[in-house]
């Protein structure tokens, strides 16, 4: 894999988010394997012309791991070189497929992060295909916005968020929780989320399950392991992530008052807040 390699040279510790499992554990049942699987498609999904610099990127990422899903190529903002968002990050390959960077790629002159700009169409996209009804939601009754916000039932960072859910809602943000159980597909975190997501009464049964009261487990068609998926191909390393509507990765657990006032700088001057590794679950 890709992002390993990246994380080894330049992530840090989380100070805000709880770390996903390095070797997440098996699905337990084929159900959970066929979510994910549905969710992850074909590993080369982009088409391409044979014979083009897409292509031969396209064909030097195989060289690295044939079993990496690629979500886009294009041609990269740097010349010469092909964007290919790949297993969860931006790299960018040559245009004759000899050499790869990994690695943020930062526009000076409009102090812009490209490569999370890439990023954000790409969650924006797939937000878009998680419905609402597979959400769990906390609104006001007329929020100013809206965040997704993948969560785990056991992280700490998770739970200081969610015990802080009122002061999210009297900021005005209505929080749209998805599941990212981080200790992985089949785990006990994974049956705890399935038992949260087919309750009658999700919201509730979500609180309970981050105050450490029992869920009853439950079995039904859910949306966690495709969620779960969606996550990782988003860039997901650890909970929480926070996403605007835009896609923006706001930062692992951010403070009330300090997501609306980042959400205002979105909303009234279009500048995308820092992305701190630290605070974005590395």
């Amino acid at each position: 894999m890709l992002k390993p390699l990246l994380f080894a040279l330049f992530g840090v510790a989380s100070l805000a988010a709880c770390a996903q499992t390095s070797t997440p554990a098996t699905a337990a049942r084929p159900g959970a394997e066929a979510a994910r699987d549905a969710a992850a498609g074909a590993a080369d999904a982009p088409r391409v012309v044979p014979g083009t610099p897409a292509a031969r990127a396209r064909d030097a990422i195989r060289q690295v791991n044939a079993d990496l899903r690629i979500d886009r190529i294009e041609a990269a903002p740097l010349k010469g070189f092909q964007q290919v968002i790949v297993g969860g990050q931006v790299v960018y390959v040559s245009d004759d497929g000899r050499y790869l960077l990994q690695g943020a790629l930062y526009d000076i002159p409009a102090k812009r992060d490209l490569s999370e700009a890439a990023m954000a169409g790409l969650r924006r996209e797939l937000m878009k295909s998680m419905p609402l009804s597979d959400r769990i939601v906390f609104a006001p009754a007329n929020p100013k916005y809206t965040v997704t916000v993948f969560t785990d039932v056991e992280c700490g960072y998770c739970r200081k968020l969610h015990s802080e859910i009122a002061e999210y809602n009297r900021q005005g943000i209505a929080v749209q929780y998805v599941a990212f159980p981080r200790m992985g597909l089949g785990s006990d975190d994974f049956r705890k989320m399935e038992a949260v997501w087919c309750a009658p009464d999700r919201k509730r049964a979500l609180t309970d399950a981050k105050n450490d009261r029992p869920v009853p487990a439950r079995r039904c068609t859910n949306p966690v392991a495709m969620q779960y998926t969606f996550g990782q191909r988003m860039g997901l390393t650890g909970t929480p992530m926070i996403l605007a509507e835009d896609g923006t990765q706001l930062g692992g657990y951010v403070p009330p008052a300090q997501l609306r006032a980042e959400l205002d700088r979105l909303a009234t001057q279009g500048e995308k807040p820092p992305v701190s590794r630290a605070a974005s679950g590395v």
